[in-house]
């Protein structure tokens, strides 16, 4: 993970996104991604008997069940400071080159993934 940078405008939107997603339920992890036309898609992890699901996985999937070919960025807001790697390849499965960012539960960014 890189050094943490400062996040344009459309990023830092991401991170509110990602942070009231997983408030919202008090979940482990929030995430949001922005899709090739700009739209936003906000989730949080579950965590069900029968089913688990990362935030940044769960965000992927409703980015792709609304249509979308390719993502510009994502961010987890999470209290671990590496990203998960199933929520990584999620992400990679559309997009070989957005910027993850990992942020903290405060919104501070932490670091970017960029492979």
């Amino acid at each position: 993970m890189g050094a943490a940078a400062e996040l344009d405008a459309e990023d830092s939107k991401l991170v509110v996104l990602a942070r009231g997603a997983r408030a919202r339920i008090g979940a482990v992890e929030g995430a949001a991604v922005r899709d090739q036309d700009g739209r936003t898609y906000a989730a949080a992890s579950v965590a069900l008997p029968s089913l688990t699901v990362t935030a940044l996985q769960l965000a992927v999937a409703s980015a792709v069940a609304a249509g979308a070919t390719r993502l510009e960025a994502a961010v987890v807001v999470t209290e671990a400071s590496t990203l998960d790697g199933a929520g990584h390849a999620a992400v990679r499965d559309l997009s070989t080159d957005a910027p993850v960012h990992v942020a903290a539960p405060d919104g501070s960014v932490l670091g970017t993934v960029t492979q």
